[in-house]
C-alpha cells in the first residue's frame, strides 16, 4: 500500500481537489441565483397560485424540464460553443461551470417549486387577509416557511453537482474527474482512481452533514 501510495502526485491530488471545490461552489451560487427566482415563478404562475398564469406556466416548465431532461454528458457536449462564446474556452475549470450552472439551476427550480408547494395554505390567506401584497408574501411568509426544504434542496444540488463536475473530466472540465480519467483510467493508475473516488465520497459526505445540520437548525426556529 505504501509503495502505491509513494508514486502518487498528491500536489495534482490537492489542486485538483481545489479546481473541484471551486467548479462546486461557483456552479452553487449560480445555480441558487437563477433556480430560486425561477423556482418562486413556476410556483406563482401554478395552478390556483397568486399570480396563476397557465402560459407562462406551461413554457417556463417546458424550458425546464428540457434542461433536466438532457443527461448531463450530453449537456456538456452540447455546449461547448455556448460555453466557449461565453468564457472564451470549454476546458478547465472556467469551461465546465457554464454546462454546470445549465444542469443545477432547473433542478433547483424544481426543488424550490415544491418546497414552496409544502408551504401551508392557511399562511399564505392570512397574509392575504392582512392586507400583503405578493411581494410581502412571498418574502414575509413563502421563503421563510419553506426555508428549511429550500435549504435541504441546495444540499441535493450541491451533492448533484459534485458528480456532475467529476463528469466534466471527460471534456477536460478539470477537478478530480479529470484527474481520475487522465491517470486513473488512461494511465492505469489505479491508486490515483481510489483516492479520487474517496475524495469525493468525503466531499458529499461533508455537504450532506452540513446540509442536514443546517436544515434542523432552522426548522427549530
Amino acid at each position: 500500500m505504501e509503495a502505491l501510495l509513494s508514486n502518487v502526485d498528491w500536489s495534482e491530488i490537492g489542486w485538483a481537489s481545489w479546481d473541484t471545490l471551486v467548479m462546486v461552489g461557483l456552479s452553487l451560487l449560480f445555480s441558487v441565483l437563477i433556480g430560486l427566482p425561477t423556482g418562486v415563478l413556476l410556483f406563482l404562475f401554478g395552478k390556483r397560485q397568486l399570480l396563476e398564469q397557465p402560459v407562462a406556466y406551461a413554457v417556463l416548465s417546458f424550458v425546464v424540464n428540457v434542461l433536466r431532461s438532457v443527461p448531463f454528458i450530453i449537456l456538456l457536449i452540447v455546449m461547448i460553443p455556448f460555453t466557449v462564446m461565453l468564457i472564451g474556452t470549454s476546458l478547465g475549470v472556467a469551461g465546465a461551470i457554464p454546462p454546470l450552472v445549465a444542469g443545477g439551476a432547473p433542478f433547483f427550480a424544481r426543488l424550490v417549486e415544491t418546497s414552496l408547494r409544502e408551504v401551508d395554505r392557511g399562511i399564505i390567506e392570512a397574509t392575504q387577509a392582512m392586507g400583503a401584497n405578493v411581494r410581502q408574501i412571498i418574502f414575509g411568509a413563502l421563503l421563510p416557511e419553506a426555508l428549511p426544504g429550500i435549504i435541504a434542496g441546495i444540499t441535493v444540488t450541491a451533492i448533484t453537482l459534485v458528480s456532475y463536475a467529476a463528469m466534466s473530466g471527460v471534456i477536460g472540465g478539470g477537478g478530480l474527474g479529470d484527474l481520475a480519467i487522465r491517470f486513473g483510467y488512461q494511465r492505469f493508475q489505479t491508486d490515483v482512481m481510489v483516492i479520487t473516488v474517496a475524495l469525493l465520497v468525503i466531499f458529499v459526505q461533508v455537504l450532506q452533514m452540513a446540509g442536514d445540520r443546517l436544515v434542523l437548525y432552522f426548522s427549530r426556529k
